[in-house]
């Protein structure tokens, strides 16, 4: 990897971790700046956790040789952009800028792949790592101004701004919440992917409300979204969570998706992660708060389900049931008539 930079003697001199990123930008050997990128991404996220990054721990998450991980890291380091220390690899005041700049457009593109390209959840992470390298030209920007300038991305994990300020983490691992609390997800890790998979397979989005209700020799036994499940260990320390004000404690949601065959309910509203294209979506189809919803046909499967709604029949997957609201009740009586809102 070339690690030299051509300094230029003309007008002030620009700080060294300033001009690397300049460069860095214009160094038109991709496979190069993605391994420096891949690489801070990987320190700042041990910094996050409070763990020391080496070559080791960098080789195991980036899936580089051990010779590579050397190699890369005496490059990145002779760049001023990371040093070694008695903890651990830790980045400089430029690393963790340029570090900051590449997670801003990973979790900007996570929002968009989820949201209006409707791609799987299980699937937005590896596509975001392909994209996050691309920046230029105010790309990232015009990302962030299209979808509104999001406060966070779908696993819940905060989007730095333009500036590169970045809000803390908030949120307590749910294996070690106290039962009978109630809690708001606030982030769900997305790696190993094995076990996100297993998460979202579980139903679980970062906003729902769910209370912990004991513990089991299997795992813990929770409650959300109006149904009881039972969270292995593994999946329960991916899962973090924070106290809902109790003046501010919602009543217990009951999921579209737990309305038995031939149940009839009023629609509440949508779980607080559901946006753009797949929220647009439903509404569309005339699921707005305060539409009487009734579950009718079942596939050989279960899956997807036929709904009436409006006189019509809709089908929608369990994953998209699970964030739809219901309550028992009256309609309103805009509802009652088939107006939409």
């Amino acid at each position: 990897m070339a690690t030299l930079i051509n300094q230029n003697q003309d007008g002030p001199k620009l700080p060294r971790w300033r001009r690397v990123i300049n460069w860095l930008g214009r160094w038109p050997g991709q496979r190069d700046r993605r391994a420096v990128e891949d690489l801070l991404k990987h320190v700042h996220a041990c910094q996050e956790r409070g763990q020391g990054a080496s070559a080791e721990s960098a080789a195991g998450a980036i899936g580089w040789s051990a010779r590579r991980a050397v190699k890369v890291i005496a490059s990145v380091e002779a760049l001023g952009l990371i040093r070694s220390t008695s903890k651990g690899l830790e980045l400089t005041d430029g690393g963790t800028q340029l570090a900051v700049s590449v997670i801003r457009a990973h979790r900007l593109w996570e929002r968009y792949l989820a949201d209006e390209a409707g791609m799987p959840l299980t699937q937005v992470h590896a596509e975001a790592n392909r994209r996050e390298h691309d920046r230029e030209g105010g790309r990232v920007d015009r990302l962030d101004a299209a979808l509104g300038y999001p406060q966070s991305d779908p696993h819940g994990d905060p989007i730095p701004r333009a500036d590169g300020r970045l809000a803390e983490f908030a949120g307590t691992p749910l294996m070690s919440w106290s039962s009978g609390r109630p809690a708001r997800i606030t982030h769900i890790e997305d790696e190993p992917a094995s076990v996100f998979d297993q998460i979202v397979a579980t139903g679980l989005m970062p906003g729902q409300v769910i209370t912990v209700e004991g513990s089991t020799p299997e795992g813990l036994r929770v409650a959300f979204n109006g149904r009881k499940s039972v969270l292995a260990p593994v999946i329960a320390a991916n899962v973090f969570v924070q106290a809902v004000p109790q003046d501010a404690a919602p009543a217990p949601a009951r999921s579209l998706s737990s309305l038995e065959q031939g149940g009839e309910a009023v629609i509440r509203g949508f779980d607080q992660g559901l946006r753009g294209f797949h929220r647009r979506r439903l509404l569309d189809l005339g699921l707005t708060p305060g539409t009487p919803i009734r579950a009718e046909r079942v596939s050989m499967f279960r899956d997807p389900r036929a709904y009436r709604v409006r006189g019509s029949l809709v089908a929608l997957r369990r994953e998209q049931a699970d964030r739809v609201h219901i309550e028992e009740g009256s309609p309103s009586p805009s509802a009652q008539t088939g107006a939409t809102s």
